[in-house]
């Protein structure tokens, strides 16, 4: 896998929202991020929201009550937004369950953000599904159940494929939670490596970035200098920096696109779930940016899940998804246990994030390989031949 070298460089981000926050005046925050992005999350979707632009408009806006419902179903569990126990033995945390959609101006990524789901999460778990207009009666699949990530538990884990944050926070040793992510697109890829987090900033102001003003005046369409907080900042209202340059952990004013490639390489969520990390994150905690586009897991009832998730285009190389899949399930197999090599190629070469049993009460049953009756018939019919000597 590749991973790169351990960033602890302050870059220029990083210098000015820290001299900022130290002044107590608005924090002027570099980050790559930008309306770039927005144009980006558009084209994304653009010709299913040409099909229904009343949809398009009400998926960038999702409403309080939708909010307010994610916390009524969290109340359900005795656990707030995102957390989950973890398990005393295996690797599986969450369940898989279904919605019905009741309101015909509900849309997938409505249902999505109350779910604490990406968009390509819930893109994926529903490919029948209209993602502007669901419908009233449709039956939404929730994936909302995960396999940990590899990776030593503490501090902050992202798995870059997935488009998913993981947290384990030092304080509560039982628990762990975990949030849709935006991560950078191909051209501005987030790095792998181990960082930590340095400066919380609450209502950042955005400075864009050099080649995206010169871009920008290219186009005709100049840049400002400075986009303060409020509604147009892409940065939304809380900005938790990195210890590499330019690179943040922040809110959006575009929530529709959490859960897709869409950044310059910054790490983007939902704006309540980055004001619930904000307040609870210290300053200094591990963040461990990885790239696991295939995971394998024990359940807790000792079924072996596998899940597969696009990987990412800069960080093939000579990696080959097969055999990285081979080689992570025969780490958590023994020798006694048969598998069926089948499942694992499927999952690598359809990968859709869904879980797949290979081994124990939930898995299929494999079938019976067939008995070759060619040496027993031989041997009848030469029988047969002495007889008659």
């Amino acid at each position: 896998m590749n991973m790169r070298n351990t960033f602890t460089l302050w870059g220029p981000t990083s210098l000015a929202v820290l001299l900022a926050a130290s002044l107590m005046s608005p924090a002027f925050a570099q980050t790559a991020d930008d309306q770039a992005e927005a144009e980006a999350q558009s084209q994304a979707s653009a010709q299913e929201q040409a099909q229904a632009p009343e949809q398009q408009t009400k998926a960038q806006e999702v409403s309080i009550d939708a909010v307010d419902s994610a916390v009524q179903v969290a109340d359900q569990d005795e656990l707030p937004r995102g957390h989950f126990r973890l398990p005393e033995s295996g690797d599986v945390i969450g369940k898989r369950y279904t919605v019905v959609v009741e309101d015909p101006k509900q849309t997938l990524i409505d249902i999505a953000r109350r779910h604490n789901i990406g968009y390509e999460e819930i893109r994926m778990a529903n490919p029948d599904v209209s993602l502007w207009v669901p419908g009233v009666g449709t039956e939404v699949v929730i994936p909302a159940q995960y396999i940990l990530p590899p990776a030593p538990r503490e501090g902050v884990v992202v798995n870059l494929s997935e488009l998913r944050l993981y947290y384990y926070p030092a304080d509560k040793p039982g628990i762990v939670e975990t949030y849709p992510v935006s991560v950078g697109r191909e051209e501005f890829a987030t790095p792998v490596g181990i960082t930590r987090t340095t400066v919380k900033v609450k209502d950042p102001a955005w400075a864009p970035p050099s080649s995206m003003r010169r871009e920008a005046a290219e186009r005709g369409d100049p840049a400002p200098a400075i986009v303060p907080p409020g509604p147009d900042n892409p940065l939304g209202e809380h900005a938790i920096l990195l210890a590499m340059p330019s690179y943040l952990i922040h809110g959006t004013n575009r929530p529709d696109g959490v859960g897709m490639r869409v950044s310059r390489g910054c790490i983007r969520m939902y704006p309540e779930d980055i004001e619930s990390l904000y307040e609870r994150l210290p300053s200094g905690t591990q963040v461990n940016l990885m790239d696991a586009p295939f995971k394998a897991g024990w359940g807790s009832d000792g079924t072996l899940f596998v899940q597969s998730f696009p990987q990412l285009e800069e960080n093939v190389g000579d990696f080959e998804p097969l055999l990285n899949a081979l080689e992570r399930v025969t780490e958590l197999t023994e020798d006694n246990i048969e598998i069926d090599p089948e499942q694992i190629e499927r999952a690598v070469e359809a990968p859709d994030g869904q879980f797949i049993a290979l081994y124990g009460p939930q898995a299929p049953e494999l079938e019976p390989e067939p008995v070759e009756l060619i040496e027993e018939i031989e041997i009848s019919a030469s029988t047969n031949a002495n007889e008659d000597a």
